[in-house]
Protein backbone atom coordinates (compact mmCIF):
# COMPACT_ATOMS: atom_id res chain seq x y z
CA UNK A 1 0.00 0.00 0.00
CA UNK A 2 1.01 3.58 -0.45
CA UNK A 3 2.82 5.26 2.45
CA UNK A 4 -0.05 7.78 2.77
CA UNK A 5 -2.53 4.94 3.28
CA UNK A 6 -0.30 3.27 5.86
CA UNK A 7 0.16 6.56 7.72
CA UNK A 8 -3.60 7.08 7.83
CA UNK A 9 -4.13 3.55 9.16
CA UNK A 10 -1.48 4.19 11.83
CA UNK A 11 -2.98 7.57 12.75
CA UNK A 12 0.16 9.56 12.03
CA UNK A 13 1.04 12.50 9.82
CA UNK A 14 2.95 11.20 6.78
CA UNK A 15 5.22 14.25 6.53
CA UNK A 16 6.39 13.70 10.12
CA UNK A 17 7.40 10.07 9.47
CA UNK A 18 10.97 9.13 8.53
CA UNK A 19 11.96 9.49 4.88
CA UNK A 20 12.23 5.75 4.29
CA UNK A 21 8.63 5.27 5.48
CA UNK A 22 7.43 8.12 3.25
CA UNK A 23 9.07 6.79 0.11
CA UNK A 24 8.61 3.01 0.36
CA UNK A 25 5.39 1.06 -0.25
CA UNK A 26 4.23 -0.83 2.86
CA UNK A 27 2.94 -4.40 2.79
CA UNK A 28 0.08 -5.57 4.97
CA UNK A 29 2.55 -7.67 6.98
CA UNK A 30 4.81 -4.65 7.56
CA UNK A 31 1.81 -2.60 8.67
CA UNK A 32 0.77 -5.32 11.10
CA UNK A 33 4.34 -5.46 12.43
CA UNK A 34 4.35 -1.69 12.94
CA UNK A 35 1.08 -1.96 14.86
CA UNK A 36 2.19 -4.93 16.98
CA UNK A 37 5.72 -3.76 17.73
CA UNK A 38 5.98 -0.03 16.92
CA UNK A 39 9.47 1.45 16.55
CA UNK A 40 10.48 4.38 18.71
CA UNK A 41 9.73 6.98 16.01
CA UNK A 42 6.15 5.70 15.72
CA UNK A 43 5.62 5.68 19.48
CA UNK A 44 6.94 9.25 19.64
CA UNK A 45 4.70 10.44 16.79
CA UNK A 46 1.63 8.88 18.36
CA UNK A 47 2.44 10.44 21.73
CA UNK A 48 3.68 13.91 20.76
CA UNK A 49 2.60 14.52 17.18
CA UNK A 50 2.30 16.45 15.00
CA UNK A 51 -1.07 14.85 14.46
CA UNK A 52 -3.25 14.64 11.33
CA UNK A 53 -6.50 16.62 11.27
CA UNK A 54 -8.75 13.72 12.23
CA UNK A 55 -6.67 12.99 15.32
CA UNK A 56 -6.50 16.69 16.27
CA UNK A 57 -10.28 16.96 15.89
CA UNK A 58 -10.85 13.90 18.09
CA UNK A 59 -8.47 15.15 20.79
CA UNK A 60 -10.18 18.56 20.83
CA UNK A 61 -13.69 17.10 20.71
CA UNK A 62 -14.71 18.82 17.48
CA UNK A 63 -15.35 17.80 13.88
CA UNK A 64 -12.80 18.22 11.11
CA UNK A 65 -15.10 20.88 9.65
CA UNK A 66 -15.08 22.60 13.04
CA UNK A 67 -11.29 22.77 12.90
CA UNK A 68 -11.49 24.47 9.52
CA UNK A 69 -14.13 26.93 10.74
CA UNK A 70 -11.85 27.68 13.69
CA UNK A 71 -8.95 28.42 11.37
CA UNK A 72 -6.90 25.40 12.43
CA UNK A 73 -5.55 24.12 9.14
CA UNK A 74 -2.03 23.15 10.22
CA UNK A 75 -1.16 19.95 12.08
CA UNK A 76 -0.87 20.42 15.84
CA UNK A 77 1.37 18.68 18.34
CA UNK A 78 0.47 17.53 21.85
CA UNK A 79 1.66 20.77 23.49
CA UNK A 80 -0.44 22.93 21.17
CA UNK A 81 -3.51 20.77 21.77
CA UNK A 82 -2.90 20.98 25.51
CA UNK A 83 -2.73 24.77 25.33
CA UNK A 84 -6.02 24.92 23.43
CA UNK A 85 -7.70 22.63 25.95
CA UNK A 86 -6.30 24.52 28.94
CA UNK A 87 -7.56 27.89 27.71
CA UNK A 88 -10.17 27.18 25.01
CA UNK A 89 -10.79 30.00 22.55
CA UNK A 90 -14.36 30.94 21.66
CA UNK A 91 -14.34 28.96 18.41
CA UNK A 92 -13.37 25.76 20.26
CA UNK A 93 -16.13 26.16 22.84
CA UNK A 94 -18.65 26.83 20.07
CA UNK A 95 -17.52 23.89 17.91
CA UNK A 96 -17.55 21.46 20.84
CA UNK A 97 -21.11 22.52 21.59
CA UNK A 98 -22.05 22.13 17.92
CA UNK A 99 -20.64 18.60 17.84
CA UNK A 100 -22.48 17.66 21.07
CA UNK A 101 -25.74 19.02 19.62
CA UNK A 102 -25.22 17.12 16.37
CA UNK A 103 -24.53 13.86 18.19
CA UNK A 104 -27.59 14.35 20.40
CA UNK A 105 -29.79 15.07 17.37
CA UNK A 106 -28.50 12.00 15.53
CA UNK A 107 -29.19 9.88 18.59
CA UNK A 108 -32.70 11.31 18.85
CA UNK A 109 -33.38 10.50 15.21
CA UNK A 110 -32.10 6.94 15.60
CA UNK A 111 -34.42 6.37 18.55
CA UNK A 112 -37.49 7.38 16.53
Amino acid sequence: MKPATAAKKLGILLTAAPDDFQSTPITREELDALRDNPPEWLVDLRRNGPFPRDVVAAKLGVSKSGLARGGQTDPLDADQIGELLADPPAWLVRERETLRDTIAENQRLRER
